[in-house]
């Protein structure tokens, strides 16, 4: 009787195991499918903004700086390959961002050109898209991490190294600074 109980016991402790397995695993999977709707969201960002460029180029060809440090800033985005790096990347774009748009706001011809206008609709959109992606996997972090470093969960996490997450952070720089441009 007694062999049985701790049997039963076992069993149980068995099967709460394979359950904190499974969701260490799940949230494992939706971290990652968020980190690729993110980065889906920034390569369309980075596809838009050489036409962005182009369009202000013809414009404010003596804005010549401004313009290499979007592009360069760019690059430097597109080429990052760890999340910090992306995140490094992506904070100098968002400012280079600014100063370009800072830029088009002393062109009137070029604020209302209808590619301009347009463009900027699709970064704006692209924008949003990018922070409702960020929360998502942010939120899925949150849940990954807590589950990796709560008691009992950990033991299992630490049992077969299930590691916690790190989150994407970007500042809207728009909001934080008023930018400053050179001419």
């Amino acid at each position: 009787m007694i062999a049985l109980i701790i049997l039963g016991i076992l069993v149980l402790a068995i099967l709460f195991a394979v359950s904190i397995y499974n969701r260490l695993v799940k949230l494992k999977n939706l971290v990652q499918e968020a980190w690729s709707s993110i980065d889906v969201m920034l390569k369309k960002r980075h596809d838009l903004i050489p036409n962005l460029v182009e369009t202000v180029k013809g414009y404010a060809t003596h804005e010549r700086e401004t313009l290499e440090n979007v592009t360069r800033a760019r690059n430097l985005a597109v080429g990052a390959d760890s999340l910090e790096a992306k995140e490094t990347a992506e904070k100098n774009l968002n400012q280079a961002m600014v100063n370009l748009f800072a830029v088009a706001e002393q062109y009137p011809d070029l604020k209302a050109n209808t590619n301009f206008q347009q463009l900027q609709s699709e970064l704006t959109s692209i924008e949003g898209d990018i922070e409702k992606s960020r929360r998502y996997y942010n939120g899925t972090v949150r849940e990954n991490n807590t589950l990796v470093e709560s008691f009992p969960s950990n033991i299992v996490a630490n049992m077969f190294k299930f590691e916690k997450s790190t989150f994407f952070e970007l500042e809207n720089m728009a909001e934080r600074e008023v930018p400053t441009v050179k001419f």
